[in-house]
């Protein structure tokens, strides 16, 4: 209901009666009776009481109120999934979830019209990216079919938000399948994105498309797993592991193959084998051997053969590199028990890629801790290295040490360790290695088993080593690049805790001491038996070097060890090495790697300069390989890089040339994958928990596609949250109008007083 209100000038109705009171006196000044007539004499009374009252008017400034109720504008945003999942068939009548969100929209196309009389309507399709779709008349212009290859629920949702930010909105529906699939930066959590629209008072209504398929739904196989070793030797076994999911195959043969790289692009199937699901999702492991006879490097590829019915088939495969070397040690160390040094020793050989180590451990007590296949490591060939550390000979049996006494005749190498039971207190001079060993041991130096450890068949610690005048000769002790630097090196090690005494028997025939404690006790002594090379080394705690910060001296020495018992001590070219941190990566995934370069004698060498460029897959449209260059930063004896165009799928390479001091020193190759990978079809169920959950905690709801158009007309109904009470004054004092009115009484009383020669 209108009201009026007056508003008198400092709001004192006094002031403004005596402003009218002295405007009313004035009206008493009128020109004399014989100037003018009776009738121009009220014609100017009239205009002059006119101004007054507007006058009057104006100081009490009447104001009419009133309120209305007003309907806020808002904005319904639409936001339509455009991946690639989309385009699964999985719904009714066997439609696609697109062409269903189509109908969907169709069937909803008069509500939508109305709506858009009063309101705006915005449309927004995503996949990792939002893009916006033009709205007329309240028909959604969809436009291209689904390909999108991720599903970025989060992030579009969030980018929604901003785009529309400063805006009322109705709400915001999201049409979609559910299935969050989206990589790095665009995996934003939807539910993020919903406790913000939550927090703004905008609801948020899913609509749900495809099926949340169970096992037995769909029809799919995946290699879910690739186990194989980075290198292996010519000629050696490479075992090769995985494991295979099956859906939909139950009861049915599948097959799978083990392909492996015979020239550049060629694959040649090696071995396959036939696995039958017998129920929906399980996981079928799978075991392959191959024997390579070439050195090299080799793409290997695990692969489940294709089925009838199958929606994807990037995931049948799982690929990787090998590398096969044309050279390499095998060693068999053997230890009764899991003791300190044999931890370190494991670790500087398995840090050498030509070495692989066996390691097995006895209990001389319980002889069904041996292998099953324990009398065959010791045939000739076998093994290049033996290492035996503290083992009673108890472990053994009579024809094990004669075997591994001929192996060695036949040109093993043979190292025996330390230990309360090695050598003479071991019970070993009564056996066959008697006579292989450099160091004559007797009987009387018998160790019992579980007795107390006798201190008189052993060096009390600390116990320097220092090399003879001939063992600095040797190449097993050279642990620097020069002679005074290898002894003043060897100075600087720490002593050993202690050390075997070796027996007043003396030394074989020929035996040559290497290191001695400075008073005559040898601690390594060598010789050769038939054509295998053999050491005697009395101590068993090296491994303090590298607590003390000697770790390579300590690798480069028992490196060196195992190199000449192998009769492979000769000087060799200097080899650049790349290490990977991995052979398979994801699409836009960045490659880290490491160079280093080796002199010769296995040193790193430092201040080398590398020449780095990465092959790039090749395009059917490129008849040569495309390339790019790379920087590395140099770290020590090292140098690191990365790579990070990986978004094409396909086989790399990087290369290395290694330069220092203007001399190159050697080149290397190393190869690595970029695997297709198809996330949204891979897994292509619908997530209709999710699109209940975001709409949860958003304050909306999740609707069956048909129910589109009652919550059009719901979202119309709202006067509670779209009209508000707009309370509106009318003046009519301070406008225009009225001042001209006041200005037009003036001039025209002016006019005629000024015609009439009043003035």
């Amino acid at each position: 209901m209108p009201q009026l209100y007056l508003y008198p000038i400092a709001d004192s109705y006094l002031l403004v009666a005596a402003v009218a009171a002295v405007l009313a006196a004035l009206l008493a000044l009128r020109p004399g009776g014989g100037r003018t007539n009776a009738q121009r004499r009220w014609t100017l009374l009239a205009l002059r009481a006119g101004v007054i009252a507007l006058v009057v008017i104006a100081m009490l400034r009447p104001t009419i109120v009133y309120t209305e109720i007003r309907k806020q504008p808002a904005t319904l945003v639409l936001v339509f999934d455009r991946s690639k999942s989309m385009s699964v068939a999985d719904a009714v009548g066997g439609a696609t979830r697109w062409q269903a969100l189509q109908q969907c929209l169709a069937d909803a196309a008069p509500t939508l019209a109305r709506l858009a009389k009063d309101f705006e309507i915005k449309a927004y399709a995503f996949d990792a990216q939002v893009q916006a779709l033009p709205v007329e008349g309240g028909s959604v212009a969809l436009g291209q079919s689904p390909d999108g290859a991720q599903t970025a629920i989060g992030a579009a949702l969030d980018d929604v938000l901003r785009l529309e930010a400063g805006k009322r909105l109705l709400g915001v529906v999201l049409f979609s399948d559910g299935a969050q699939r989206a990589i790095a930066p665009r995996d934003l959590p939807p539910q993020t994105a919903a406790t913000r629209l939550k927090h703004l008072g905008f609801p948020l209504f899913t609509v749900p498309f495809g099926q949340t398929r169970g096992l037995g739904q769909v029809q799919d196989l995946a290699l879910r797993e690739l186990i194989v070793g980075e290198t292996v030797f010519v000629k050696n076994e490479l075992v090769v592991s995985g494991q295979v999911r099956a859906d939909g195959y139950v009861n049915r043969e599948v097959t799978v193959r083990l392909l492996f790289e015979t020239a550049p692009g060629k694959m040649q199937l090696v071995d396959q084998q036939t696995v039958r699901p017998t129920a929906d999702g399980q996981l079928l492991p799978v075991r392959f051997t191959y024997v390579p006879e070439m050195p090299g490097e080799f793409k290997l590829t695990l692969e489940a053969v294709p089925q009838p019915g199958e929606l994807v088939t990037t995931n049948n495969q799982l690929s990787t590199f090998v590398t096969v070397l044309k050279g390499g040690l095998s060693v068999l160390y053997l230890e009764g028990g899991l003791r300190v040094e044999q931890r370190f020793l494991r670790r500087a050989l398995d840090a050498a890629q030509e070495i692989k180590v066996d390691f097995v451990r006895l209990d001389p007590r319980r002889p069904e801790t041996r292998p099953g296949d324990f009398a065959e490591r010791f045939k000739p060939g076998k093994y290049d290295v033996y290492i035996i550390g503290d083992l009673d000979a108890k472990a053994f049996e009579p024809s094990h040490l004669s075997d591994l006494a001929e192996a060695v005749n036949r040109g093993a190498g043979l190292i025996m360790l330390g230990g309360a039971h090695s050598f003479g207190p071991g019970g070993y001079a009564d056996t066959p290695l008697a006579r292989v060993l450099p160091v004559r041991m007797e009987a009387s130096e018998r160790q019992q088993l579980d007795a107390p450890v006798r201190r008189d068949v052993h060096l009390p610690g600390p116990v320097p080593m220092q090399p003879t005048s001939i063992g600095l000769l040797r190449y097993v002790l050279a642990l620097a690049a020069s002679r005074e630097q290898t002894l003043t090196t060897w100075k600087r090690l720490p002593p050993l805790d202690g050390a075997n005494l070796f027996s007043a028997a003396g030394l074989a025939p020929g035996a040559e001491v290497w290191i001695d404690d400075g008073k005559n006790h040898p601690l390594l002594v060598a010789h050769q038996y038939g054509q295998g090379r053999v050491l005697a080394f009395a101590g068993d705690s090296t491994w303090r070097w590298v607590l003390n910060g000697f770790s390579s001296a300590h690798s480069r020495f028992w490196l060196q060890v195992v190199l000449w018992l192998a009769r492979k001590d000769q000087p060799t070219e200097g080899a650049v090495h790349i290490k990977l941190a991995n052979r398979r990566f994801a699409p836009g995934e960045r490659v880290e790697f490491t160079l280093h370069t080796e002199s010769p004698s296995r040193e790193k060498l430092a201040d080398v300069d590398y020449q780095v460029r990465v092959q790039l897959p090749k395009m059917p449209d490129s008849a040569e390989p495309q390339y790019e260059l790379l920087r590395t930063v140099s770290q020590g004896q090292q140098a690191v890089g990365s790579f990070r165009n990986t978004a094409a799928a396909g086989d790399y390479a990087i290369e290395v040339k290694a330069i220092k001091g203007g001399q190159p020193l050697g080149e290397a190759r190393a190869r690595f994958l970029v695997y297709e990978q198809d996330i949204e079809l891979d897994n292509a169920a619908a997530d209709v928990g999710l699109l209940q959950n975001l709409a949860a905690i958003a304050g909306g709801e999740m609707i069956a596609p048909e129910q589109l158009p009652e919550l059009i007309d719901r979202l119309m109904k709202q006067p509670e949250n779209l009209e508000i009470p707009v309370e509106t004054k009318l003046t009519f004092w301070d406008r225009w109008s009225f001042f001209l009115t006041l200005v037009g009484l003036l001039s025209i009383e002016w006019y005629l007083r000024k015609r009439w020669g009043l003035v």
